[in-house]
């Protein structure tokens, strides 16, 4: 009969002291080993949502629209005013009555004008037109302007606010001809792209992982593709609010871009795009250090000016916290109450609907306002960041402007955007696979490639009629 196999004894000896052995215990610092790997973990199965929901787009959807184009420029014309009048650059000769201005204007003999120096007013008629930019004016009720409290050469301001001709004269000479100025944007491309391993496409991960957008799963490379998908969508909207147009001094007039694999060289000459932020500051009303706690009277100035613009009856507010709480404390304030007596037009009278979409509305003079939350202006990975915008105000509804390709004036919202598309390809939102993972076999990279693009560009139209609300001037 076999005798059972009795190892050494040296092997069954335990140390004289405790401690452990390599030969005992896994190695953790030897190859890849980790915890792991030798105990069952307590891992949770849900990534946390640390920072919520973190896509900040949604604003131009809820401002404006996104239409077609097939041009690299869109060109629009905006009505000027109706009256004849002129604040800048107008200097009056209180002897003669010689009034000259830098621009050129519509004046012509016997329209009865209004002069201001900001103090002293008085009206006249004019007697003598010599040139486009030089005319006589006689007063009304004194024989000279100085007469009036004016004073030799000082700037002034005029307005037309009528006309008188004497009996049995003839008609008015010479005609105004309507004016409209032209403003037009260039769409830019925007690209991105996902690229995973074909090996690590097929990985199975511990956590559980899911998007903005309802994917979920164990492979992470689908919580990697959908954010950047997101990431991508956010950019779109960023992109065009951001944007800004290259000038000839900056320094990319002559960015050259070297190609990482073939290369080769490129002057690309990035022209940029007038984004919301930079039609605002250029055509628009900037207010710097709006502070609505300080009570009613601070924003009774941007209706003052709102006033002197379209006049248009329904605008929205987007805010970020600061100015948010801001414009609830001014409200308080208000005896009558903050947010009652809003007609809600642009939601369809709703009361509901408009709190539902986080809107909260006010009526001030004969205006209504809907005010809500902008995200982009509070996450600290944007304009949070730099926190020196508090807001815009958007009127709301549509404009008229003249369409160049329909030949006649069509309605448009106020802040819409414009991206290239035509039969051959569509631009708004372009996605694909490139490589051999994935379903795509179009190389032989061992990978899975998805491409994002679009192209596109923001018409701000009437930007007389936004107001940029900042902390300094430079945004």
């Amino acid at each position: 009969m076999a005798k059972p196999y009795i190892p050494y004894a040296a092997d069954l000896l335990p140390s004289a002291i405790k401690q452990p052995l390599v030969n005992n215990y896994l190695s953790f610092t030897d190859g890849n080993n980790d915890f792991a790997q030798q105990y069952l973990p307590e891992i949770y199965e849900q990534e946390v949502e640390r920072y919520g929901n973190r896509t900040i787009s949604s604003f131009l959807r809820m401002v404006g629209a996104e239409l077609p184009m097939t041009s690299d420029q869109v060109i629009w014309s905006e009505q000027n005013r109706l009256h004849v009048s002129n604040n800048t650059g107008v200097t009056l000769s209180v002897a003669d009555g010689v009034v000259t201005m830098t621009s050129t204007d519509a004046y012509r003999v016997n329209q009865t004008v209004v002069i201001t120096d900001g103090y002293n007013t008085a009206k006249g008629i004019i007697s003598v037109v010599t040139s486009a930019t030089a005319m006589t004016v006689n007063p009304y009720t004194v024989n000279t302007w100085d007469l009036a409290g004016f004073t030799n050469d000082q700037a002034v301001s005029i307005f037309v606010y009528g006309s008188e001709f004497a009996k049995g004269t003839d008609g008015m000479v010479g005609a105004i001809q309507p004016a409209f100025t032209q403003f037009n944007n260039s769409p830019i491309i925007i690209k991105d792209k996902y690229q995973i391993s074909g090996s690590d496409a097929s990985q199975i991960g511990w956590v559980e992982v899911a998007a903005e957008d309802g994917t979920s799963g164990f492979l992470w490379y689908l919580k990697a593709e959908g954010d950047t998908r997101l990431r991508f969508e956010d950019y779109l909207e960023m992109a065009v609010v951001e944007g800004e147009l290259a000038s000839a001094a900056g320094g990319v007039s002559a960015q050259t871009v070297t190609a990482a694999a073939g290369g080769w060289t490129a002057t690309v000459n990035p022209k940029g795009t007038e984004g919301m932020f930079a039609a605002i500051q250029a055509r628009g009303n900037v207010y710097q250090n709006f502070d609505a706690s300080q009570g009613i009277d601070d924003f009774d100035q941007v209706l003052k000016q709102l006033d002197t613009q379209g006049s248009i009856e329904e605008n929205m507010l987007f805010v970020n916290r600061s100015t948010a709480l801001n414009f609830d404390d001014m409200l308080g304030s208000v005896s009558q109450g903050g947010y009652g007596g809003t007609a809600y037009g642009v939601f369809e009278n709703s009361e509901e609907m408009a709190l539902n979409l986080g809107f909260s509305g006010f009526r001030r003079g004969s205006y209504d306002f809907y005010k809500t939350d902008w995200k982009y202006l509070n996450d600290a990975s944007t304009r949070g960041l730099a926190d020196n915008i508090g807001g815009v105000l958007i009127p709301a509804g549509t404009s008229s402007v003249y369409d160049q390709m329909l030949g006649t004036n069509i309605r448009r919202p106020f802040l819409h955007v414009r991206y290239r598309a035509s039969e051959a390809d569509d631009r708004r939102m372009k996605s694909w696979l490139t490589g051999s993972v994935g379903g795509a076999y179009t190389s032989s990279l061992d990978a899975m490639e998805v491409h994002f693009l679009s192209e596109r560009c923001l018409c701000v139209q009437a930007a007389n009629n936004f107001v940029l609300f900042t902390q300094t001037q430079d945004v």
